[in-house]
């Protein structure tokens, strides 16, 4: 194998990762889908192919299409709600390098994302975050380029439906979150639904390995009587620490006990919170890490 071949690859290996993670929010998948693109390229000819990237891209999205469909039958049977794995950071840990590019894809719009079929996503991936033309969408699919141009418009509106609709500035969301984890902690019934849209939505992911709602939680009401059981039941002992997840402010627990931890939540047009990620499965908390 030329040092030229491993040195294009390797180019282009955080952009491959990107949207392997983009189509699998999960880690352990995505690197998965990098490596069997990597042998695929190593046995190519690559003089018979013309534009790199594209290939690299087309085989990976590809891979990743089959490993989402795999997938999906295993999230029927998962415990309570799936939701994708978050890219953390804290003081002392760093995602992987090779992640680089994938701490931009907020956890609001991968979870938005589920609702999408395997080839609706792709499409919408290769169009909307990497500018791919429609005839190279079209050649990855195996669809007319008419029948590509339907899928992006399709995903793009079923993600705005199930998107929060505001991007707030991070500051602004860092504030939101300590002033609702403030109220929670003090058991404060009216300061928590004052601080939450009308039509909020709150999920969390226990994977069957910690406590966890099984299911998604709608309205002020339902979402603040769950908080306030839960901050009453944790006391005061477990302290929420920032952090950033997939690029957001985060509140978390990672000292690898039964209280561990991260909460992401993203804001609506009026400053309030519209959307409450709480992640507690371990596996996705700590991905192979020391605790």
């Amino acid at each position: 194998m030329s040092d030229t071949g491993t040195d294009q690859f390797e180019a282009e290996r955080k952009s491959l990762t990107a949207l392997a993670y983009r189509m699998l929010g999960e880690r352990a998948e995505a690197e998965d889908v990098v490596q069997e693109t990597w042998l695929r390229w190593a046995r190519s000819d690559r003089s018979a192919i013309r534009d790199a990237p594209a290939w690299l891209r087309r085989t990976a999205a590809r891979i990743a299409i089959d490993v989402l469909r795999s997938a999906r039958k295993r999230r029927e049977v998962y415990v309570g709600p799936w939701l994708p794995e978050p890219l953390i950071e804290t003081d002392n840990r760093a995602p992987e390098a090779a992640f680089e590019l994938a701490q931009e894809c907020e956890l609001a719009l991968l979870w938005a994302m589920e609702r999408l079929t395997e080839t609706e996503r792709a499409a919408f991936i290769l169009r909307e975050v990497f500018d791919a033309d429609y005839a190279s969408i079209a050649e990855t699919l195996g669809k007319t380029e008419a029948a590509c141009r339907q899928l992006v418009s399709r995903a793009g509106r079923r993600v705005r439906e199930n998107a929060p609709r505001f991007k707030a500035p991070a500051d602004e969301a860092a504030d939101l979150l300590t002033r609702f984890l403030q109220a929670a902690s003090a058991r404060d019934h009216k300061a928590v639904m004052a601080l939450l849209s009308p039509d909020v939505i709150a999920v969390s992911d226990g994977g069957g390995k910690a406590t966890a709602a099984l299911r998604t939680l709608n309205g002020p009401e339902e979402v603040t009587q769950v908080v306030l059981r839960v901050a009453e039941r944790r006391g005061t002992d477990s302290i929420l620490r920032p952090g950033r997840a997939n690029g957001s402010p985060a509140a978390m627990i990672l000292d690898g006990g039964p209280d561990d931890v991260l909460t992401v939540i993203a804001p609506d047009e009026q400053g309030r919170i519209a959307w409450i990620y709480v992640m507690r499965n371990p596996d996705k908390l700590h991905h192979g890490r020391p605790l």
